[in-house]
C-alpha cells in the first residue's frame, strides 16, 4: 500500500488484486487534525483509520433497522400505549380503516 497525507488530501493506492484506491480532496486542517488524533488513538496510521471509518460507514450492520426508525418516529411524535399498539396488531384492510376513523 502507498498512501500520503498532503496538501489536505488524503491518497490512498492499495496496490493488488480487486482492490481500489480513493482521493479524498479538499479537507479541513481540522478534520485532517482530528483524523490524526483519532488514528494516534487507535495505534494506527492515519490511512488504516480512514478505511475502518469508511468501511463502519457502508456496514449493513451499521444502518439504522427500518423498526427502530418508525419506533423513534413514535417517541417524538407522543403516541400513546393504545395508538402504539395499533401499529403492532395484525393488519387488515377493515381492521386499519376502523382503526383510522
Amino acid at each position: 500500500m502507498i498512501a500520503a497525507v498532503r496538501d489536505g488530501k488524503i491518497r490512498l493506492n492499495l496496490e493488488g488484486a480487486n482492490v481500489a484506491k480513493i482521493t479524498v480532496r479538499n479537507i479541513s486542517d481540522d478534520v485532517l487534525h482530528a483524523l490524526r488524533l483519532r488514528a494516534s488513538r487507535h495505534g494506527k496510521s492515519v490511512e488504516d483509520e480512514a478505511r475502518d471509518i469508511l468501511s463502519c460507514a457502508v456496514n449493513a450492520h451499521s444502518r439504522v433497522k427500518l423498526g427502530s426508525l418508525l419506533a423513534e418516529i413514535g417517541r417524538k411524535a407522543k403516541l400513546s400505549d393504545d395508538e402504539f399498539a395499533l401499529f403492532q396488531r395484525p393488519r387488515s384492510e377493515a381492521a386499519l380503516r376502523s382503526a383510522l376513523r
